[in-house]
């Protein structure tokens, strides 16, 4: 009985723990998101295929279809964005790492997750959006 309740104990610390983090990320976030400047409107973006998934970036980071990244031609690396559907309002905060998108008139390319979290249409390839520069007040 001990055991068990000790055991409890520890999963709603860690529980507990990850909530605390989350939150903590989520503030850091808000407070990030406050400074934002319009990079450009009815951009479209498109998401990375599964293949490229484990590869190394322009940056040298090895790309990872389940983080909140992008692909810019230009803005630098370590870039963070603001990324907007335009149709649904959804937002997800990324950060460039990768050059690309190589197709003509297409703006981003996203990580699947970030591009997933913003569609409504989840076997759509491709979306409009609004791109936003998240500046630092340091």
């Amino acid at each position: 009985m001990m055991m068990k309740n000790l055991l409890i104990n520890i999963i709603f610390l860690f529980t507990l723990n990850v909530s605390a983090q989350e939150c903590r990320d989520s503030i850091e976030e808000k407070a990030e998101v406050e400074n934002l400047k319009l990079y450009k409107e009815n951009a479209h973006a498109s998401y990375y295929h599964d293949k490229f998934d484990g590869r190394k970036t322009a940056s040298g980071i090895r790309f990872n279809n389940n983080k909140l990244t992008a692909a810019h031609k230009k803005l630098p690396f370590g870039t963070k964005l603001k990324v907007t559907n335009e149709r649904n309002n959804k937002s997800v905060i990324v950060e460039v790492i990768d050059r690309g998108p190589f197709v003509n008139g297409r703006e981003l390319d996203l990580s699947k997750k970030a591009f997933m979290n913003i569609t409504s249409n989840k076997k759509s390839g491709a979306v409009f959006v609004k791109i936003e520069i998240i500046e630092k007040t340091d």
